[in-house]
């Protein structure tokens, strides 16, 4: 049994964000089914290389951006431009408890499948609209894409190098706001659907990227809020807490240059590093004691930290300091991600069993229930590798459509 079994939710989302949301709900064991356009369906099906290869080592169709946003759900294609497709859309919205969906604002209401028209046929529907900026405000008719909300919603100042050592505007790595847009979104369609439980009625999930990207400025958006200060970026180092950055260690094997993260939360842990650094002194130095005093005097004790950390290799450096539980860690590639011991016992990635490729490798979900787990690697469970493969499956099971009606349907090129 999973958390969400008996919950169904009918997926007009594409690419990141909305597709986040929903593979999470899937893993959680709600039925989605995804509606893809027919003939091209989701952009990302063609976001690549890198795209899975087959047993000869070609190309297939499927890229891994896609593989890795839409497991466990169920692909149904429906051109909703047609009146015919608009019309399906609301017969399947009277089966299902949600909907998701990522167009731009307006644009649903003009297929007649906006939150207002389809309450009518649903009051229990929860609806959740995810757009760059929101259904109201001044920006609500732009497009809105991670990259311009990094850089629009302050990530990008503060993420880089310092500007005074060469940095300058740099965004994150991968997509954080749409990656964050979704679960938030995955949160409130939840809270929704408990309300929804005890009331009856529905609700429509209002979350734009820009509103969730300021949100995750967490505490350097209180930091401005309450100081007045902008913050400016401070490359691997930590706006409030020293030390708390990448060090230089001593040589690799090969001899190049290795890093290392010191991560000192607190006072007591200070002392610890201080300790195992064979530098006791600055551990009660009134200019370093306190952190407080460590933030304020940062450009005095850096340079002296620098020197230290060079003196020894990362793996004597990891070794001591795990052994004084003072944080660290080392700095790892995606294959060293993905052959750490701890990334294994936690079973972070599965196997599925694809036709193309039995055994595939992907990612799995974080969400660790005792009692209701995630779904489990299963074929049916595959992120859809044909377009539409559903499509016959969920229109005869959900709706209850003959063979000639399907017929009808693909002759006039609506599904």
């Amino acid at each position: 049994m999973n958390s969400l079994d008996g919950i169904r939710i009918l997926d007009l989302s594409r690419v990141l964000a909305g597709p986040w949301c929903t593979q999470t709900l899937a893993d959680l064991g709600a039925d989605v089914i995804k509606i893809e356009r027919p003939g091209t369906g989701d952009d990302t099906r063609t976001w690549g290389p890198p795209f899975l290869k087959d047993a000869q080592g070609a190309d297939t169709q499927e890229a891994a951006y896609y593989l890795g946003t839409n497991r466990n759900k169920r692909s149904v294609t429906c051109d909703i431009a047609q009146t015919a497709g608009q019309a399906l859309i609301r017969e399947l919205v009277a089966h299902c408890d949600v909907l998701v969906e990522n167009f731009k604002v307006g644009d649903m209401a003009r297929y007649g499948l906006d939150y207002t028209s389809l309450r009518a046929i649903n009051p229990r529907l929860v609806y959740c609209s995810v757009t760059g900026f929101g259904q109201k405000g001044p920006y609500a008719q732009r497009a809105g894409y991670d990259y311009a909300i990094q850089g629009m919603g302050g990530l990008m100042s503060v993420t880089g190098e310092r500007d005074d050592l060469g940095g300058g505007p740099q965004k994150v790595g991968v997509a954080v706001a749409d990656l964050m847009t979704g679960m938030y979104a995955t949160v409130g369609i939840l809270a929704a659907l408990r309300h929804a439980e005890k009331t009856g009625q529905g609700q429509q999930v209002d979350m734009a990227l820009l509103d969730t990207q300021v949100a995750m400025l967490a505490n350097l958006g209180a930091n401005y809020l309450v100081s007045g200060n902008v913050p400016g970026r401070m490359g691997n180092a930590h706006q409030n807490i020293v030390p708390y950055q990448v060090f230089e260690v001593a040589p690799a094997a090969d001899g190049s240059k290795d890093h290392l993260i010191l991560a000192v939360g607190n006072d007591a842990q200070y002392v610890k590093f201080c300790a195992v650094a064979n530098i006791p002194e600055l551990g009660v130095n009134p200019l370093f004691a306190k952190n407080r005093d460590r933030v304020r005097n940062r450009a005095q004790l850096v340079p002296i930290l620098e020197a230290v950390l060079r003196t020894r290799s990362k793996a004597d450096w990891l070794a001591a300091l795990e052994a004084a539980k003072v944080p660290c860690g080392a700095i790892n590639n995606l294959a060293e991600v993905f052959a750490d011991p701890q990334i294994e016992a936690r079973s972070m990635v599965s196997q599925w069993q694809h036709p193309v490729k039995p055994g595939l490798r992907l990612v799995s979900s974080p969400l660790k229930l005792s009692e209701t787990p995630v779904r489990s690697p299963e074929a049916d469970g595959l992120p859809p590798p044909q377009l539409g493969q559903h499509t016959d499956e969920v229109l005869r099971s959900v709706l209850g459509y003959s063979e000639q009606r399907l017929a009808d349907l693909k002759s006039h090129r609506v599904i």
